[in-house]
């Protein structure tokens, strides 16, 4: 009678490899970082997303106090040079683009009882104020017999990434200045309501 040889079962022959093979940490690193690899992609990308829109939504203010200073330096203001400030308003907002930019500067003059109206309006990819409309203005700028300047900012922000946010976002500021040179700034063309 020839004696038994025993072969090894799979498990046997599969114990050792196993064994080594669960005490190896060669390879953890690779795997984890692998794991977190999408996570950390997607908080870079919102933030790059998140610090581009607060460079737009300070551009934006930016521009608005571009325009109220620039028209609010002078006493008259022809049709050339509202061009000219709406157009480097418009270059405030660079590198941006600024097809999606509405720039609307207005005079508001505000008589003895305190009402204030549109005295001339002027926009960049906007609509103009209708010349003697009423605003409301905030309670502690509402000197009687004196006007402001008001320029408003609208810029439609489409993130550049669209990973995190999506869609377009609406910025908006506006600034009111006193003039500096004299009581109100008279625009070419239009009759002065300087009181």
């Amino acid at each position: 009678m020839t004696p038994r040889i025993e072969r090894p079962t799979l498990m046997a022959r599969l114990a050792a490899p196993l064994g080594r093979l669960a005490g190896d940490e060669r390879g953890v690193s690779a795997v984890e970082f692998a794991m977190l690899l999408p996570l950390m992609l997607t908080l870079y990308l919102g933030a790059v997303e998140v610090s581009q829109g607060i460079g737009a939504d300070r551009k934006v203010t930016l521009t608005a106090r571009t325009i109220g200073d620039l028209v609010a330096q002078v006493s008259s203001i022809s049709n050339s040079d509202m061009t000219n400030s709406l157009n480097a308003a418009a270059a405030v907002m660079t590198p941006y683009p600024t097809s999606n930019l509405k720039v609307t500067v207005s005079s508001v003059t505000i008589d003895s009882k305190g009402k204030a109206t549109i005295a001339w309006s002027d926009t960049l990819n906007g609509t103009k104020r209708a010349v003697g409309s009423s605003v409301t203005l905030p309670s502690a700028l509402v000197v009687p017999t004196s006007s402001l300047i008001w320029s408003e900012v609208e810029y439609a922000y489409t993130p550049t990434i669209g990973y995190v946010v999506s869609g377009t976002i609406n910025l908006k500021d506006q600034i009111y200045m006193r003039p500096r040179l004299s009581e109100c700034v008279t625009r070419e063309g239009v009759t002065s309501t300087c009181t």
